[in-house]
Protein backbone atom coordinates (compact mmCIF):
# COMPACT_ATOMS: atom_id res chain seq x y z
CA UNK A 1 0.00 0.00 0.00
CA UNK A 2 1.19 3.62 -0.89
CA UNK A 3 0.06 6.65 1.39
CA UNK A 4 -0.66 10.02 -0.51
CA UNK A 5 -0.88 13.41 0.64
CA UNK A 6 -4.07 14.85 -1.14
CA UNK A 7 -2.08 17.38 -2.45
CA UNK A 8 0.29 15.10 -4.77
CA UNK A 9 -2.59 13.01 -5.53
CA UNK A 10 -3.02 14.44 -9.32
CA UNK A 11 1.04 12.91 -9.49
CA UNK A 12 -0.48 9.82 -9.73
CA UNK A 13 -3.05 10.09 -12.35
CA UNK A 14 -3.43 7.44 -15.15
CA UNK A 15 -0.49 5.17 -13.25
CA UNK A 16 -1.17 1.60 -11.82
CA UNK A 17 -0.42 2.41 -8.33
CA UNK A 18 -1.16 -1.75 -6.86
CA UNK A 19 -3.72 -4.44 -6.32
CA UNK A 20 -6.04 -5.48 -4.18
CA UNK A 21 -7.04 -8.73 -2.59
CA UNK A 22 -9.77 -10.79 -4.89
CA UNK A 23 -12.95 -10.20 -3.87
CA UNK A 24 -15.44 -13.15 -4.38
CA UNK A 25 -18.95 -11.84 -5.08
CA UNK A 26 -21.44 -14.69 -3.77
CA UNK A 27 -24.40 -15.39 -5.00
CA UNK A 28 -25.65 -14.48 -1.43
CA UNK A 29 -23.91 -11.05 -1.86
CA UNK A 30 -25.62 -10.61 -5.48
CA UNK A 31 -28.99 -11.56 -3.46
CA UNK A 32 -28.47 -9.03 -0.47
CA UNK A 33 -27.33 -6.30 -2.84
CA UNK A 34 -30.82 -7.10 -4.94
CA UNK A 35 -32.71 -6.60 -1.55
CA UNK A 36 -30.95 -3.46 -0.46
CA UNK A 37 -31.75 -1.83 -4.26
CA UNK A 38 -35.06 -3.77 -4.66
CA UNK A 39 -33.03 -5.03 -7.86
CA UNK A 40 -34.73 -8.27 -8.25
CA UNK A 41 -33.73 -8.39 -12.03
CA UNK A 42 -33.52 -12.78 -12.59
CA UNK A 43 -30.59 -12.17 -14.68
CA UNK A 44 -28.61 -11.49 -10.90
CA UNK A 45 -30.90 -13.34 -8.35
CA UNK A 46 -32.67 -16.38 -11.03
CA UNK A 47 -29.97 -18.77 -10.26
CA UNK A 48 -32.04 -21.66 -12.50
CA UNK A 49 -33.39 -18.82 -15.46
CA UNK A 50 -30.18 -17.33 -15.96
CA UNK A 51 -28.32 -21.17 -16.13
CA UNK A 52 -30.47 -21.59 -18.75
CA UNK A 53 -31.18 -18.30 -20.54
CA UNK A 54 -28.38 -15.38 -19.93
CA UNK A 55 -25.72 -15.17 -22.58
CA UNK A 56 -23.34 -15.89 -19.76
CA UNK A 57 -25.13 -19.30 -18.54
CA UNK A 58 -25.06 -18.08 -14.67
CA UNK A 59 -26.44 -15.25 -13.22
CA UNK A 60 -24.39 -11.66 -13.20
CA UNK A 61 -23.19 -9.31 -10.29
CA UNK A 62 -25.28 -6.08 -10.46
CA UNK A 63 -23.36 -3.51 -12.09
CA UNK A 64 -23.39 -0.97 -9.14
CA UNK A 65 -22.40 -3.50 -6.82
CA UNK A 66 -19.10 -3.90 -8.39
CA UNK A 67 -18.54 -0.14 -8.75
CA UNK A 68 -19.29 -0.41 -5.22
CA UNK A 69 -16.94 -2.50 -3.79
CA UNK A 70 -14.73 0.02 -5.42
CA UNK A 71 -13.52 1.54 -1.91
CA UNK A 72 -12.82 -1.82 -0.35
CA UNK A 73 -10.62 -2.31 -2.43
CA UNK A 74 -8.72 0.89 -3.23
CA UNK A 75 -8.64 0.68 0.78
CA UNK A 76 -6.12 -2.17 0.29
CA UNK A 77 -3.86 -0.12 -2.60
CA UNK A 78 -4.08 3.76 -1.25
CA UNK A 79 -4.09 5.85 1.56
CA UNK A 80 -4.65 9.20 0.98
CA UNK A 81 -3.79 11.74 4.04
CA UNK A 82 -4.80 15.28 4.43
CA UNK A 83 -8.58 15.04 4.63
CA UNK A 84 -10.89 15.34 7.11
CA UNK A 85 -13.16 13.12 5.17
CA UNK A 86 -14.03 10.95 1.94
CA UNK A 87 -17.09 10.58 0.23
CA UNK A 88 -18.27 9.08 -2.66
CA UNK A 89 -20.56 11.45 -4.76
CA UNK A 90 -21.70 9.26 -7.72
CA UNK A 91 -20.08 8.33 -11.18
CA UNK A 92 -19.55 10.67 -14.11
Amino acid sequence: MITVDINDLEAYQGMLIGHSAWVTVSQAMINAFADATGDHQWIHVDIERANRESPWKSPVAHGYLTASLIPRLNSEVIKVTGTSATINYGLN
